[in-house]
């Protein structure tokens, strides 16, 4: 089943700011740029999730960072993937896709789900068909089956927006998370 397609945001031009940019720590102040957003967001702690989906017979599957809540009510979410990923068409086709929040115990999980070319649904992989046919993960601290409503363009990759329509918030443990382009513990 292929959910609508969504039309395609206008591009906004601003006009730039009147104040002169503030340097950095380092007094260089580098101009905008794929890297300089890279390595500022590496000073940003991210919750580690994975997202699954059907894609026709096999599941996929990726790790995300991007995942956000959006709105209560109606219950919205929002992740991004690449279109050159691999679960770019699962996700592309799919109506309904899991949301899973990993728990610090699941370093290993959030890397096989975030290397290319790895079976991430191998012998290794704890899951079962869960709510829509949407594969759920086992042992993660949460989970949420959702509705896929726009997929919005966004560069080379997709803002993905999803209602969330059945889930499980009762897992056990503490949250992973991702800095500084690693999987880390919280930290007392």
């Amino acid at each position: 089943m292929t959910a609508p397609t969504v039309p395609t945001v206008p591009t906004v031009h601003t006009a730039p700011s009147p104040r002169a940019p503030r340097p950095s720590r380092s007094g260089d102040g580098r101009p905008g740029s794929p890297d300089l957003l890279r390595s500022v967001f590496r000073q940003h702690a991210a919750g580690v999730a994975v997202i699954t989906a059907q894609d026709g017979a096999r599941p996929v599957g990726f790790t995300a960072t991007s995942l956000n809540s959006v709105s209560a009510d109606p219950p919205l979410l929002s992740f991004t993937i690449g279109t050159g990923a691999s679960s770019w068409p699962g996700v592309r086709d799919s109506e309904y896709l899991g949301v899973h929040i990993l728990g610090e115990h699941q370093r290993e999980l959030a890397g096989l789900f975030a290397r290319s070319g790895a079976d991430r649904f191998g012998p290794g992989t704890g899951w079962n068909p869960g709510p829509h046919g949407v594969p759920v993960l086992d042992g993660v601290l949460a989970w949420l089956v959702c509705r896929v409503v726009a997929r919005v363009p966004a560069g080379e990759h997709r803002v993905i927006i999803a209602e969330a329509v059945a889930g499980d918030p009762a897992g056990e443990g503490r949250p992973l998370l991702y800095h500084q382009g690693r999987f880390n513990a919280l930290r007392d």
